[in-house]
């Protein structure tokens, strides 16, 4: 039976942490970034979760761009 709340592709980190471990203290963005990289290819095709990542991460710095 698979498990649709936390699937296999969240788990097998070293140390047995998942990326939710951190995304969850870094904001919404940053979080974002770290749950899409680790896992980049475990779900579906490592180069649309890269450029997930990169989407959050482009957004984070052009939130801290409009501070300065």
């Amino acid at each position: 039976m698979t498990d649709a709340i936390n699937p296999q592709h969240y788990k097998g980190f070293t140390g047995g942490a998942e990326p939710i471990d951190i995304a969850e203290h870094v904001g919404f963005n940053l979080g974002n970034v770290i749950k899409y990289t680790p896992r980049a290819g475990r779900k579906d095709d490592r180069l649309q979760d890269l450029h997930k990542a990169l989407y959050y991460l482009q957004r984070e710095i052009a939130r801290e761009e409009t501070k300065k």
